[in-house]
């Protein structure tokens, strides 16, 4: 009986510490499976360096997208039981500014799992009725959260915007790509509109109101990289929704390769996260990702060898970093779910102060 009590409390243990912040790991490893996908589809882009890829083992893919599927599923469930039996966490990181923004990152994931899959077609039913199931919540919390923004104000945005408001932004783009991969169109543009519109806003009050490495806690640094995620998820959006690579996605496809060398110009920013192993390293995955994938559309229209290097070495860098996290979270699984800190925002003790991001 005490050991059934023991491993009982164990269980409530890990609900009450188990956030959805997790979800960074499976925005991860879907955003790689579509990768993998977009990488090995036929083209017309014969270049040399994109036969490399296109060499990649069928297998391979459907491990990986399988491997995205199970962590995904579980990540779910123990959000779903999260919610039954602690209602009142999941509801007050519902009303927080910063867990909120979270709560789009499983859609997100369902959406680019939905995307990569090898087993239907875009243009089916079962693609489309998936669609609708994964992109009614992510309407539902552009209604909570941009309602907010454009009934509080100015002043009330500036008090609750942060790098993680970017998931918002990426929820209505990645749902858009998907739309204008059915070949809905109009759908295509109105989740593209509202993306972009709230994402102009977002960035400007981003850049006035950050004064430096000072206003996020140093733990949770690599949400920065989310800065990458927007612009380059956009450019495959307006890719997708047009039928080709223009001018348009071009832009913001330099301006997430501009924030991102922005960013890894300045080291010691993130040099205090790196001491110790947490979750929110996940955070460098997922945007790596989406800009390796536009720059294999970028690759794909330009045709020529200084492209595709770039695409070589965006494509190998997500690789990499997705393998060292993969590494790192087997080996520290034990102290997977910390009550910490910096997470505290999901965890119980009263003398822990609420995190920032």
């Amino acid at each position: 009986m005490d050991t059934k009590e023991a491993q009982k409390n164990h269980f409530s243990s890990i609900l009450t510490r188990f956030h959805a912040g997790y979800f960074r790991i499976s925005l991860s490893l879907c955003s790689q499976a579509l990768l993998w996908k977009t990488l090995s589809e036929p083209s017309d882009d014969i270049h040399k360096i994109r036969n490399i890829f296109r060499m990649l083992p069928s297998t391979a893919f459907i491990l990986l997208w399988s491997l995205a599927l199970f962590a995904l599923i579980s990540l779910s469930l123990l959000y779903f039981l999260r919610f039954l039996f602690h209602f009142d966490m999941v509801k007050r990181e519902f009303l927080h500014h910063v867990g909120v923004n979270y709560l789009y990152a499983p859609w997100i994931s369902w959406l680019m799992l939905l995307q990569a899959t090898p087993f239907f077609k875009h243009e089916g039913v079962c693609f489309l009725i998936l669609w609708w199931i994964f992109i009614v919540p992510i309407l539902a919390l552009d209604i909570k959260i941009y309602g907010q923004w454009i009934t509080k104000g100015k002043r009330f945005l500036s008090g609750v915007a942060n790098p993680t408001s970017q998931l918002s932004v990426i929820g209505n783009l990645v749902g858009a790509r998907a739309a204008a991969e059915m070949g809905w169109n109009e759908s295509a543009l109105l989740l593209f509109a509202i993306g972009m519109s709230h994402y102009l806003v977002l960035f400007v009050t981003l850049y006035q109101r950050l004064p430096g490495s000072s206003s996020i806690p140093a733990m949770l640094r690599p949400v920065f990289f989310l800065f990458l995620a927007a612009p380059s998820m956009a450019s495959l959006a307006w890719d997708s929704i047009y039928g080709k690579f223009d001018s348009s996605s071009k832009m913001l496809f330099f301006l997430s390769i501009f924030l991102f060398l922005s960013l890894v110009s300045r080291p010691a920013l993130f040099k205090r996260s790196m001491r110790k192993f947490n979750v929110s390293w996940w955070a460098y995955s997922f945007p790596l990702t989406i800009m390796a994938m536009a720059s294999t559309k970028y690759a794909q229209e330009m045709k020529n060898t200084a492209s595709h290097i770039l695409m070589l070495f965006l494509s190998a860098l997500s690789v990499i970093v997705s393998l060292v996290l993969m590494i790192f979270t087997a080996l520290n699984s034990n102290s997977l779910l910390p009550c910490d800190a910096d997470d505290s925002m999901h965890c119980n003790s009263k003398n822990q102060r609420s995190s920032i991001v």
